[in-house]
C-alpha cells in the first residue's frame, strides 16, 4: 500500500467573504418574487381608467301624427274621349242648281230644317216631259189591247207597249222624287259642322255637301282591363271631367263583351246629358265609377317608404316608442294625398324623419311642433 496522502476536497466557506454571494442571491430571489406577486412589470393606471366607456346609442328624435281609418269610396280610374252622339253626312237627293244656301257652317239647326234648295225649273220641266210620256205610253198600251182583242194585232206587240208603259211610269216617279227632293234638310237637329255648298253650284245626286253633328247627349269612350271588367256594368253613375273643365254626371250606357286584340282591352261608354252643348265632341274627360268602399288613412304620399323586399309601406311608432314598418295598398289617389289600407284603426305615422330610422329601432316620438322647436 501506498503512502501518498488522499487529497482534500476545496472548502471555501471559511474564507474571508465567501458567504457574500448567498447573501446577495437571497435578497434578488425575493425582491423577484415580490415583484411578481404585486401584477405589475411597472407602474401603471387602472386598466378601468384606460378603455373608454363606449357611448350610448343615440335615440334620434322623430314627427309622428296620429291617424284613424275612415270608410272611403274606391273608384275606377280612367281616361276617355268625348264622341258625339249622333254624326251624319248630308248629301243632295236630287241633281241640278243649287238656288240658295240658308245656313252656316257652325249654325245648330233643328230636325228636317231646310239647308238648301234646288232651283226646280229644271225639275218641272223634266216632270211634265215625263207625265207626257206616261200619257202617251197609255194610249199606245190601250190601242194594243184592243187591236189584240180583235185579232189585228199579235200578244207581242201588246208586251212592248206594256214594258214602255212601265218605263214611263217609272221615269215620272223618278222626276217626282226630284222636284220633291229639291230642298236639302237636317236629318236630326244638331250642328253644322261642315258645309261646302254655295248657290249657283250644280250637284248630282248622292253628293256629300256638309256634315251635321248631334253633341247632345254625349258618349264618352274608355278601356277598360280585364282586371276590372268584373266592377263595371251598365247602369253605373259616373263623374266625368273634361279637359275643359266641365264636370257632369253620366251613366254607363255599354258594357263591350270581346277584348281588344292589341290591349286585351273592352269598350265601355257612358252617356253624359250636355243638352246646352257647351262640351264639344272630341275632347277628352277623366272618368271616375265608383266600385266600393274600403276602410283607409289619408296621408301625404310623400311619406311613403320601402321595404328591405321592395314593398310600399309606411313607417310608425308602436306603444313601445318602436318603428314598424307597415306594408299599404293604395286604394285612392287625389291631388292633395293618397288613401291607403293595411294598417289598424289607429295608428301612430312617422311624418318627418322615417329616412333616418330603421324597422325595430327605438325613437323619440314628438309632435312636428315640438320638434321643429326641438331641432332650433
Amino acid at each position: 500500500m501506498s503512502d501518498t496522502p488522499t487529497p482534500k476536497p476545496l472548502d471555501f466557506d471559511t474564507e474571508r467573504g465567501a458567504t457574500r454571494s448567498k447573501w446577495v442571491a437571497g435578497g434578488l430571489v425575493i425582491a423577484i418574487v415580490a415583484w411578481m406577486g404585486s401584477g405589475m412589470v411597472a407602474p401603471q393606471e387602472d386598466a378601468s381608467t384606460q378603455v373608454q366607456a363606449e357611448p350610448a346609442a343615440r335615440i334620434i328624435s322623430v314627427a309622428v301624427a296620429p291617424s284613424t281609418a275612415q270608410t272611403v269610396t274606391q273608384y275606377f280610374v280612367a281616361e276617355g274621349q268625348a264622341m258625339p252622339d249622333r254624326t251624319s253626312a248630308m248629301r243632295a237627293e236630287a241633281t241640278g242648281q243649287i238656288k240658295e244656301v240658308l245656313v252656316n257652317k257652325g249654325d245648330t239647326v233643328e230636325s228636317g230644317q231646310v239647308i238648301a234648295r234646288f232651283d226646280i225649273v229644271q225639275n218641272e220641266a223634266d216632270l211634265n216631259r215625263a207625265q207626257e210620256e206616261r200619257a202617251r205610253a197609255k194610249r199606245e198600251f190601250d190601242n194594243s189591247e184592243t187591236l189584240v182583242d180583235r185579232g189585228v194585232a199579235t200578244n207581242d206587240r201588246l208586251s212592248q207597249a206594256r214594258a214602255a208603259l212601265a218605263s214611263a211610269e217609272a221615269a215620272v216617279t223618278a222626276a217626282q222624287k226630284s222636284f220633291e227632293n229639291s230642298e236639302i234638310t237636317a236629318a236630326f237637329a244638331g250642328r253644322i259642322e261642315a258645309l261646302d255648298l254655295n248657290a249657283g253650284e250644280f250637284v248630282a245626286a248622292g253628293t256629300e255637301v256638309g256634315q251635321i253633328v248631334d253633341n247632345t247627349p254625349l258618349t264618352v269612350t274608355i278601356q277598360v282591363p280585364q282586371q276590372s271588367l268584373r266592377d263595371i256594368e251598365a247602369g253605373q253613375t259616373a263623374t266625368v271631367t273634361f279637359i275643359t273643365g266641365e264636370e257632369l254626371e253620366g251613366t254607363v250606357g255599354f258594357v263591350g263583351s270581346s277584348a281588344d286584340a292589341a290591349t286585351r282591352t273592352f269598350l265601355a261608354e257612358i252617356t253624359v246629358e250636355n243638352a246646352d252643348g257647351a262640351v264639344p265632341a272630341g275632347v277628352s274627360a277623366e272618368i271616375r265609377i265608383p266600385i266600393g268602399e274600403a276602410t283607409a288613412h289619408f296621408l301625404s304620399p310623400a311619406i311613403l317608404s320601402l321595404g328591405t323586399d321592395g314593398t310600399l309601406g309606411i313607417k310608425t311608432v308602436d306603444a313601445d316608442k318602436k318603428v314598424v314598418f307597415a306594408p299599404i295598398e293604395i286604394e285612392r289617389a287625389q291631388t292633395d294625398g293618397i288613401w291607403v289600407s293595411g294598417l289598424g284603426d289607429s295608428v301612430d305615422i312617422i311624418t318627418i324623419g322615417q329616412g333616418y330610422v330603421n324597422n325595430g329601432q327605438i325613437v323619440n316620438p314628438l309632435t312636428e311642433t315640438e320638434l321643429a322647436e326641438a331641432s332650433q
